[in-house]
């Protein structure tokens, strides 16, 4: 696996540096000094972290992980606090994707390279219960995980809160709502939720969202691939921008 580092201080180091762990795999039962200092560094950062047996580490590294292997960022995720101030200072339109634990990479990827090719400003995922963005999520961007900035915010519930106060309309595809996408004004500051590949956008999510919208389907499938809707919803919002 890509972007690992193993060992108690080396972990430590890396994150005493600023470096942002997708995840923390740690062997249960770990005991020691390090390890506690090791410990308290992750909880005080809230950082994704999962007790595992050795074995997972074994599969992860034949090498002397010492009981901690993480997996960390390949980009530089950017805060959603200071991206939005600088969208607007530029004198352009928001226009972001939130995705709702979406967890399969190369949905992720798909899902980067189509918000890339419409403009968007950038991608709102969850730390925790999100897709990490890897190798595999890179590749499948076409590199576009490079190009455009990712937030990695904690809480995604806070997030729609904070765009919602900053003047961004917040609207959630489902295939539950009643207005379709092409009866819905996207040509405003725009944040769109895109759901996860099996239970959609939460109920939570959708309370928070100003307006709900679908993409019209006529054949007998229950609903799109949420990259493939992604892509739709997107191109209809810079179709709208661009009359």
């Amino acid at each position: 696996m890509e972007n690992l580092i193993f060992g108690l201080r080396p972990v430590l180091e890396a994150l005493e540096e600023g470096k942002i762990p997708e995840r923390i795999f740690i062997q249960k039962g770990l005991t020691g000094e390090i390890f506690q200092k090791l410990f308290k560094a992750i909880r005080d950062k809230n950082y994704p972290y999962q007790m595992v047996p050795v074995e997972k580490l074994n599969r992860l590294t034949r090498k002397n992980h010492q009981g901690v292997v993480a997996q960390i960022a390949i980009i530089d995720y950017q805060p959603l606090e200071k991206l939005i101030p600088g969208i607007y200072e530029a004198g352009e339109t928001p226009l972001l994707i939130i995705l709702d634990k979406v967890t399969d990479v190369r949905n992720l990827g798909a899902i980067a390279r189509s918000a890339e090719c419409a403009g968007a400003h950038g991608i709102v995922i969850s730390e925790k219960g999100s897709a990490p963005v890897n190798a595999d999520a890179i590749k499948t961007s076409a590199g576009a995980l490079s190009r455009i900035p990712v937030c990695r915010e904690a809480e995604i519930l806070e997030s729609i809160t904070f765009l919602r106060e900053s003047g961004i309309k917040v609207a959630a595809c489902t295939e539950k709502a009643g207005d379709s996408i092409y009866q819905t004004d996207l040509k405003g500051p725009l944040a769109i939720i895109m759901g996860s590949e099996d239970k959609g956008i939460s109920k939570a999510c959708l309370t928070l969202s100003d307006v709900t919208m679908s993409i019209p389907q006529k054949g007998k499938t229950g609903s799109l691939n949420v990259s493939v809707a992604t892509g739709i919803a997107l191109f209809e919002a810079l179709r709208q921008r661009q009359l």
